[in-house]
């Protein structure tokens, strides 16, 4: 017998949504009118199982991870543009998943289509895809449809996603540069220690000569490589796992992404890249008319740094003993001393000298006064998302600007470290064999 809901009011006009199950729907309308309602609006309901049973059989191939944020921002952009157009939510969903590719986004927007059919709405149907839609995608679609104005709020998140994928864009770019160019060189200097600098060593050894101090060094490492080659890829290796294991628990987490944010160089890019998002982020949700509570937890959740987690917990526990958020947002923005960021800067940044360079600097705030101030006019104009806006944008061209920066300081670095490690090779290797060519012509 298949269920029907409907939509009826009352003899005080007061709405009422109910289900009812029938043989048919004239059968449903009769039943419904004699429980004394006037129905305004029925449909049949699929049973759940029976949706998430069709969803289910569907072939579809294995599939790890979540969906890339490009695709995301493209289908995000596209449902803006087919909503706007006025096609109904749920064609607009159909057509965007036939013309995606087998994987999680095309499988999410199968099992979301189901679910509305079978009487969900859309930010439900998202949130049984956790892995392709996350909370601040969702409570955006949830305020766009309690507000009546999901075409809008979808245009909002899709300039959001845009904004954010062009920033990331922008650090990633910055950073593959050198690591190729560093892993590259590493590759090369590696080969000539195993194969070129041994087979001068024969040559040498041969004629007996009395090599330099330089050449001996270059023979040692040389030596040190053909003995422990393993070790070249296995060092940065061990340190990348045991970063990944220190991180696995809360307090190495903090200490990680302390020394993150304030380490020399690059410390400066993460912080201004982590505000610019999280700024852009919560301004995104206030504008759609999310609580500022929940806009609070969605941006900690979604920052991605355990300091700046704890700083948008400690602003929410504030919020509700009935503060604003400029005040703790400038009282707890000053970093805690941390005993595993101190074991990171001791490691990575010379010893004492990292010590040194931790102590001087863990008292600097992650929140600059130009930001709590805007924060706070934003909230005496009742224009915060504006304000919070206008932050993003400032930042986003900060770390544009330290991005492009950083790019062309390590250029003229990386041609110095190259130029000054091949050139002693050359020297090291070639003075004694200048001598060897004048013995023997003498």
């Amino acid at each position: 017998m298949p269920t029907f809901q409907f939509e009826a009011m009352d003899s005080t006009g007061a709405e009422i949504k109910d289900v009812i199950d029938a043989a048919t729907e004239e059968d449903a309308q009769a039943t419904i009118r004699q429980m004394g309602y006037f129905v305004t609006k029925i449909s049949v309901k699929k049973a759940r199982k029976k949706a998430e049973a069709s969803s289910t059989g569907k072939k579809r191939g294995l599939v790890f991870g979540g969906v890339r944020s490009k695709d995301l921002t493209a289908f995000t952009r596209q449902l803006s543009i087919l909503q706007d157009a006025g096609l109904p939510i749920l064609r607009s969903l159909r057509i965007l998943g036939e013309q995606a590719k087998p994987g999680r986004l095309k499988y999410s927007l199968e099992d979301t289509c189901d679910a509305i059919e079978g009487g969900d709405t859309l930010s439900e149907g998202m949130a049984r895809a956790p892995k392709c839609f996350d909370r601040l995608y969702i409570n955006m679609i949830k305020a766009g449809e309690a507000g009546g104005a999901l075409e809008v709020i979808l245009q909002r998140l899709a300039d959001f996603k845009e904004r954010a994928e062009s920033l990331k864009r922008k650090v990633k770019g910055a950073m593959i540069y050198p690591i190729v160019v560093v892993t590259v060189a590493v590759g090369i200097l590696t080969f000539i220690m195993i194969k070129i600098v041994p087979s001068f060593q024969k040559i040498f050894d041969d004629f007996g000569l009395e090599l330099p101090d330089m050449t001996l060094a270059l023979v040692a490492v040389s030596q040190w490589c053909v003995d422990y080659w393993y070790l070249i890829p296995g060092i940065p290796l061990t340190i990348w796992l045991t970063v990944k294991l220190i991180r696995k628990f809360k307090a190495g987490r903090m200490g990680w992404d302390q020394f993150t944010i304030k380490v020399p160089i690059f410390g400066q890019l993460v912080e201004k890249n982590i505000m610019a998002r999280t700024s852009r982020t919560l301004g995104t949700l206030i504008s759609s008319g999310v609580p500022i509570l929940e806009a609070l937890n969605i941006t900690r959740e979604t920052c991605g740094n355990a300091v700046f987690e704890k700083l948008y917990a400690r602003v929410t526990d504030r919020i509700k003993e009935g503060d604003a958020i400029a005040l703790p947002l400038k009282e707890y923005s000053k970093l805690s001393f941390h005993p595993v960021a101190l074991f990171f800067w001791f490691c990575f940044i010379g010893g004492p000298i990292g010590i040194l360079i931790y102590i001087m600097k863990y008292r600097q705030r992650v929140v600059d006064d130009i930001v709590v101030n805007m924060v706070d006019v934003g909230e005496e104009t009742g224009e915060l998302d504006t304000m919070l806006y206008k932050v993003a944008d400032t930042y986003d061209e900060e770390v544009a600007v330290l991005t492009d920066g950083l790019t062309k300081l390590m250029e003229p670095l990386l041609i110095i470290f190259l130029g000054g490690a091949v050139g002693f090779i050359v020297i090291a290797l070639f003075v004694p064999l200048v001598d060897l060519i004048n013995n023997l012509s003498g």
